[in-house]
């Protein structure tokens, strides 16, 4: 691969990692400036691409037409882990190196997970309604039981996805006294883990668990795997958590099992369309079991700097014929 001196840069959604607490001062030093953008339509992607040797996208969609109609492109630079938004298979055909970020937002993600965990099991918002309707205040005793809060001592935390990030969350469980258990993997490496975690089928870990936490890459296999079969195989108490990506749950499904009591709650940092309509049914849908996060488990400030200094050592990397942090397979 050559990489020619008058390389263009381009990043079109700087303003997606809330840039202005962050430390850019080292993206001057390619020897070409980096044209940013704050947030790119869908409609402007083709110009502001166009001739680009290096572009660089957080959630901005690179397909088949954009890549193709590039012949310049050599190196799209993914700010994030899932690469859903690229298609890899027209990329690898036409050799453009893909990379991305790997661990940059683990405890983030994790400390907000178990936010998410703690909120449910101790009705968090459903008690901050009881307090704001007045409930506490008419009471005739000191304190408001009802309803009941849920100890997680005993319990058991189902992992599906016990990589980076799912072994984060797993490692934080006995600190609540829960055991933990995790899908079955197909591959060798990501079947290793503890001793402690048991491996289970799907249909077994949703049986099993009392709180279900998703950390999986979305992908053609695994779109809505959580839907309206698999949510019936869970126990009427469980909690379902996803932290990764908003595709993986059939968002009508969940809903419906929320509103029939199949599952006693569920915690969403993400949604299938981001950002969501106003009137998405998930929004609209105002359920006292139900927490809506706007997909920010990932972004503390430590975690965007620890991300936008990987991507700068990835754009580093490429100009010096050296690419890093490939994604797997290409």
């Amino acid at each position: 691969m050559t990489i020619k001196d008058d390389a263009r840069i381009v990043f079109l959604d700087q303003g997606s990692l809330f840039p202005d607490n962050l430390n850019w001062k080292d993206w001057s030093s390619f020897g070409t400036p980096v044209k940013f953008f704050s947030h790119t339509l869908p409609s402007q992607v083709d110009e502001r691409i166009k001739d680009a040797t290096v572009v660089v996208t957080n959630k901005v969609v690179i397909n088949q037409a954009h890549i193709r109609s590039n012949p310049k492109l050599q190196c799209i630079c993914v700010v994030a882990t899932g690469t859903n938004n690229i298609d890899l298979q027209a990329a690898n055909e036409c050799n453009v190196v893909v990379c991305h970020a790997r661990d940059y937002g683990t405890e983030s993600v994790a400390q907000h997970t178990w936010m998410l965990i703690l909120a449910l099991s101790n009705r968090l918002l459903e008690y901050q309604r009881l307090i704001s309707d007045g409930r506490w205040s008419r009471h005739p005793s000191f304190a408001l039981l009802d309803p009941p809060k849920i100890e997680l001592t005993g319990k058991v935390l189902g992992i599906v996805g016990l990589g980076t990030l799912g072994r984060a969350v797993a490692d934080k469980a006995s600190t609540f006294g829960m055991r933990v258990c995790a899908l079955k993997s197909h591959h060798r490496k990501t079947q290793e883990g503890p001793d402690s975690v048991t491996r289970h089928t799907l249909d077994e870990l949703l049986q099993v668990s009392d709180v279900l936490s998703l950390h999986c890459p979305l992908d053609d296999s695994n779109r809505h795997f959580i839907n309206s079969k698999t949510l019936r195989l869970m126990k009427s108490s469980a909690f379902l958590i996803n932290t990764a990506r908003g595709g993986l749950v059939d968002h009508d499904a969940l809903l419906e099992a929320l509103r029939e009591g199949i599952i006693a709650g569920a915690a969403l940092d993400t949604l299938d369309v981001e950002p969501p309509p106003h009137d998405h049914p998930v929004l609209e849908a105002r359920l006292p079991n139900l927490i809506v996060t706007p997909h920010n488990a990932w972004g503390s400030q430590l975690s965007r700097q620890t991300l936008v200094n990987q991507t700068l050592e990835n754009i580093q990397a490429f100009l010096s014929g050296t690419p890093t942090r490939r994604v797997q397979g290409l």
